[in-house]
């Protein structure tokens, strides 16, 4: 790619970085090329679609989430490792309004140029899920899918405005229901 090419490409993924955050995934592609000062014909030459633009969004993101998953199976205990890799997720995740369904719809579809993102970032939290669950910290009766999905649903909660003030509540629930070693979490006055 020529350097001026090269510029453009990272300016676009920057400026669509922000309005994806500020619009969530539907935002208007002829917002982003506005934004980033250049035509929407040149925003297509370097993403002909609107998934490849996501997809070169978030997959740096989720490479960085399967490298910190590889990070945390030799530097953290398992329970740990896996609790923490999983907030990340949840965290990132969130940001991006309506990223859940399109995740979701990408991890079914070999076609999706998700698809493969998502699959190597299941696979991490599989492995880190398998870790746990071979040390008798984690529920033996999940797999990578239930994880992937559970992250998708807290992700998705933190993006709802009567569930986003419970969403550190919402997700210490869930991880005292994956893991074995953690006690019940009682629901504090008034919630539910």
């Amino acid at each position: 790619m020529r350097a001026d090419a090269k510029k453009n490409y990272e300016h676009i993924l920057a400026v669509a970085n922000v309005v994806v955050a500020e619009h969530g995934v539907d935002a208007s592609l002829r917002d982003i090329a506005r934004r980033a000062d250049v035509g929407l014909g040149t925003l297509y030459r370097h993403f002909p679609t609107r998934e490849a633009l996501l997809e070169a969004l978030l997959r740096s993101s989720f490479d960085e989430f399967t490298a910190k998953a590889r990070e945390l199976e030799t530097a953290s205990k398992p329970d740990d490792a896996l609790v923490s890799w999983l907030r990340e997720v949840v965290a990132f995740t969130g940001n991006y309004q309506g990223v859940v369904d399109v995740m979701m719809a990408a991890k079914e579809d070999p076609e999706s140029a998700l698809h493969a993102s998502c699959v190597t970032m299941r696979s991490a939290g599989t492995r880190l899920l398998a870790r746990a669950q071979a040390d008798g910290l984690a529920r033996t009766d999940m797999e990578g899918d239930d994880l992937f999905s559970l992250a998708a649903a807290l992700a998705w909660l933190s993006n709802q405005p009567s569930s986003a003030p419970r969403a550190d509540y919402l997700f210490s629930i869930i991880a005292s229901a994956i893991l074995t070693n953690i006690q019940r979490i009682e629901p504090r006055d008034g919630e539910l």
